[in-house]
């Protein structure tokens, strides 16, 4: 069965695997080594890519239920979800929709307010934690135990790129529902 998002999935597809999809061994955040690296940053900073990274994943949460009114905000671990978030944001307004981002630092800032969720306040919000590419999950359970520390009601974790090393599994493990747009497969990784 196709659904409408999947145009734009595999339009999405194709720009990862001509910008992002980087060929050699490489030794990954988690510190597993891999013979390919996925740079997302190439494409969701991409002028014709990142919009299509917006859609997608606005999409994807719609068709897991995450539609218009259950989510208040997304967003991440700075760097890899901030452009990630900020792609939602512009594609929910093209539609009518109300959904900020926000972002997670790695640690609180030691002067201003100290906040290490910035953006509007997600105290008591409905979020996702957001992320353009997934090894292992580690990026998104820091940003979870960040907004759950922050007051944020944690509606799940989802991901452009899921590199399929386990970060669905300890994810839902932990308890948090996983999604992702594109799997390895789809870029014809696995």
């Amino acid at each position: 069965m196709t659904s409408p998002n999947d145009s734009l999935r595999n339009r999405l597809a194709d720009h990862v695997r001509d910008l992002a999809v980087i060929h050699g061994e490489v030794t990954l955040a988690s510190g597993r080594v891999s013979d390919h690296y996925v740079d997302m940053r190439r494409v969701t900073l991409h002028h014709a890519a990142a919009p299509l990274v917006g859609h997608v994943m606005l999409d994807l949460l719609e068709e897991a239920g995450l539609g218009t009114g259950e989510i208040d905000a997304v967003g991440g671990l700075t760097m890899g979800a901030d452009p990630v978030a900020t792609a939602v944001l512009h594609a929910a307004a093209s539609r009518g929709l109300a959904i900020d981002a926000f972002v997670v630092r790695k640690e609180a800032k030691a002067h201003g307010l100290q906040r290490r969720v910035e953006g509007p306040d997600v105290a008591g919000r409905r979020v996702v934690a957001v992320e353009d590419t997934s090894t292992t999950g580690g990026s998104l359970l820091t940003a979870i135990e960040a907004l759950r520390e922050a007051g944020a009601v944690v509606l799940g974790a989802a991901v452009v790129v899921d590199r399929d090393t386990g970060a669905r599994e300890r994810l839902e493990a932990e308890g948090v529902r996983y999604l992702s747009a594109l799997g390895v497969a789809d870029l014809g990784l696995g």
